[in-house]
């Protein structure tokens, strides 16, 4: 995911990603490009990615249930922003770890949210 990214859309921990789950990816891909026109990477069976103007996301296989849509924010330094989360009062759920493209991490928010963050 790096290299499709311009440097204009990744703002320091403002919101830049979001993930959503479906139960059938080809059907999710198939509405949004013929809706909106996104353009959509597959990576691997179950999991494909889209490319926006301002905040790019994707679909993972999984039932959708309301409230599943994961906020990703962005990050210049992964290991300070966590720090802030921590000492905020943030609670994190998956530690720093890296995927193709980059790294984050998870953290619920004090009313229980789920977010992420990611860094390059």
């Amino acid at each position: 995911m790096a290299d499709k990214h311009s440097d204009s859309k990744l703002k320091h921990e403002q919101v830049q990603y979001l993930e959503f789950l479906s139960k059938d990816l080809a059907r999710a891909k198939a509405f949004y490009t013929k809706s909106f026109g996104w353009k959509f990477t597959d990576y691997g069976p179950d999991y494909t990615a889209f490319e926006g103007d301002y905040v790019d996301g994707g679909f993972t296989t999984g039932k959708p249930v309301k409230g599943t849509v994961l906020v990703i924010l962005y990050s210049d330094d992964i290991k300070a922003t966590q720090q802030k989360v921590v000492t905020a009062g943030g609670v994190i759920v998956k530690d720093i770890f890296e995927f193709p493209g980059g790294r984050r991490f998870h953290f619920t928010d004090p009313d229980g949210y789920e977010l992420a963050v990611w860094s390059l």
